[in-house]
């Protein structure tokens, strides 16, 4: 049985110092000069051959990254390791606390996770050359510890075989309707920092009692934030409580019968930073990886694979896909994940029962 290691433990009892809007605190030391891609940066990456990228990315997402970065670098291999954010998280301080230094870079759906990893001294400061040109100040940490990689949205959903356009939720109130009891389906935040943060900001925006009513639908618990869009599209369940909203752009561009809703008080927002670790087996390996990974050739390529979002300021939106300047959002704030995410587990288990 594995033992359970709180954030706080991480942090050996010392107070979290946010990471900004996404990365909230003023700097404490100068982030250092950015880093282009050179031939030396190449010639150092080879020599170390190899990458272990710890991911909460979808795995084919991973994958097909890790694919590119090798057409791309020809004799560097990616080891793509991928569980949700959470378990991620737990194997990175069960790993550090025994000493083991297996991964070379992260990239987490709980910016979160963030605070404590600068915190404890564990992140490599590096700066892209895009990402000092290209990237808001609110997603790079001002330390050059992490940067803001994606942005994505956690919304509603309906099946269109089972729910007319009009019947359809309209809001996070709408899902306490007892006509959707039992037809719910949703992720768990002990598992993905998708739901983890979704549900922070839900708590924050709607109070507990919108949970403890939501608890008493009925409602389908999966793990990940990937499986909602799934569940709704084979027509297990009717409606999506929370997920991944590009889950749902993605089946609806191949047919599925999915619609995303944008809920009327706002739509929950992620941001999944990517470090490297300062121990990393591979730094140099890692270092072009983190630089090629924020270019605007492959923001672009991700975003239009993935149907997620770039703060990069040249990559544009897919044609036919809705712009996130057009969705009314609910603010990020990994501090407060970061206070709250025990209680957020607990409580959860609780009223859900799971």
């Amino acid at each position: 049985m594995q033992r359970r290691i709180s954030r706080r433990g991480v942090l050996k009892g010392s107070v979290a110092v946010a990471l900004g809007t996404v990365f909230a605190s003023p700097a404490r030391a100068a982030a250092p000069e950015p880093t282009a891609i050179t031939p030396a940066l190449v010639d150092a990456a080879k020599k170390d051959g190899k990458i272990v990228f710890y991911s909460s990315m979808d795995l084919p997402v991973g994958e097909k990254l890790g694919k590119a970065f090798e057409a791309a670098y020809p004799g560097i291999t990616v080891q793509i390791e991928r569980s949700g954010s959470e378990r991620l998280y737990q194997r990175v301080a069960q790993e550090f606390e025994s000493n083991v230094h297996a991964a070379d870079i992260v990239n987490s759906a709980d910016a979160s996770h963030f605070i404590p990893w600068k915190k404890s001294g564990w992140l490599m400061p590096f700066v892209p050359e895009d990402v000092a040109r290209h990237f808001p100040q609110q997603y790079r940490d001002p330390d050059g510890m992490a940067v803001t990689t994606r942005l994505w949205l956690s919304s509603i959903a309906y099946n269109t075989n089972l729910v007319k356009p009009g019947d359809a939720p309209k809001s996070f109130a709408d899902l306490l309707d007892p006509k959707w009891a039992g037809k719910m389906v949703k992720g768990h935040p002990a598992y993905s920092g998708t739901i983890m943060t979704t549900t922070f900001q839900l708590v924050r925006e709607l109070g507990w009692p919108y949970f403890e009513k939501l608890a008493k639908q009925r409602v389908m618990q999966v793990q990940s934030s990937t499986d909602p869009p799934k569940k709704l599209a084979l027509g297990e369940r009717a409606v999506m409580a929370d997920g991944n909203e590009y889950g749902i752009v993605l089946l609806k561009e191949a047919g599925q019968p999915v619609e995303p809703v944008y809920p009327t008080e706002g739509t929950p927002t992620i941001s999944g930073p990517t470090a490297i670790f300062a121990s990393a087996p591979h730094p140099n390996a890692a270092k072009l990886f983190q630089a090629w990974l924020h270019t605007r050739e492959t923001q672009q390529f991700f975003v239009d694979f993935t149907a997620q979002y770039s703060v990069h300021a040249q990559v544009q939106s897919k044609p036919g896909r809705r712009k996130l300047g057009d969705i009314k959002l609910m603010k990020e704030d990994p501090a407060g994940v970061e206070a709250m995410t025990e209680e957020i587990k607990t409580r959860y288990a609780r009223l859900f029962k799971v």
